[in-house]
């Protein structure tokens, strides 16, 4: 991430203070599988999402060190829920993967939206454009972070509020003192 000219910190990065909505600057969609991480980016305006790579899970630093060479200003992570808007374990597992990626970026926040039938509608767009299924399988998880972010931007600009939910930036866990009790 680059320092303003005068070599101060970074300014908020929006009025509200939270990022996404009202800022220029690129934005980063990313779909977390158990196999696969697809990663998208906005243009510099925040208006049209492309894919750019997929990565493995444990490959953190790589979307870490994409974020500084990108500037990017907000991080949008879909959040799997079921149908009926529940979370399973598959959210329990995007949301830790999240909160460790805010941890690592701050202060980019990093924001969770949901993201039902991303993953179903990127296989149906590759298919009607003829993309094989053997072809699919390394560009379904970029498809998804398109759509993912596609639909944060398209509600940033019709609602002027960044998407979804924050990510809180956790503290390191304390390990609990052993009290003496006193007799």
């Amino acid at each position: 991430m680059s320092l303003p000219a005068d070599g101060s910190a970074p300014g908020p990065t929006s009025d509200d203070g939270v990022g996404g909505a009202g800022v220029a600057g690129v934005r980063m969609g990313i779909d977390v599988g158990s196999v696969r991480v697809g990663v998208a980016l906005s243009d510099p305006r925040g208006v049209l999402a492309h894919p750019v790579t997929t990565v493995a899970p444990d490959e953190v630093a790589r979307i870490v060190d994409l974020i500084g060479a990108e500037d990017v200003v907000c991080v949008y992570v879909g959040l799997p829920r079921t149908l009926r808007g529940d979370e399973g374990p598959a959210a329990a597992t995007v949301r830790g993967y999240a909160q460790s990626l805010s941890t690592l970026v701050a202060p980019v926040p990093v924001r969770l939206v949901d993201e039902r039938l991303t993953t179903v509608t990127a296989h149906r767009q590759l298919e009607s454009s003829g993309v094989r299924e053997r072809g699919r399988r390394p560009v379904i998880d970029q498809a998804a972070a398109v759509l993912i972010l596609q639909g944060a931007l398209d509600l940033e600009s019709s609602s002027g509020r960044p998407a979804g939910e924050l990510v809180h930036r956790g503290r390191k866990p304390r390990h609990a003192r052993k009290r003496k009790d006193h007799v």
